[in-house]
């Protein structure tokens, strides 16, 4: 059963959501052969406040 967990910095739109779901579950079963309906895509949207690089916080 494979899990995809996907953390991305700031908001998307449900449209931009069904389609990342859709491109990792078909890329798993074309890649690596397993089934659809045994994929999880979860989607963690990060505020820039909370995600920082190179020592700074993207929300400045």
């Amino acid at each position: 059963m494979p899990v995809v967990n996907l953390k991305v910095l700031g908001k998307l739109s449900k449209e931009q959501k069904a389609q990342i779901t859709e491109q990792f579950t078909k890329t798993l079963q074309e890649v690596a052969g397993k089934p659809p309906e045994y994929t999880y895509v979860i989607i963690e949207e990060v505020e820039r406040e909370n995600w920082g690089h190179r020592g700074k916080l993207f929300s400045g």
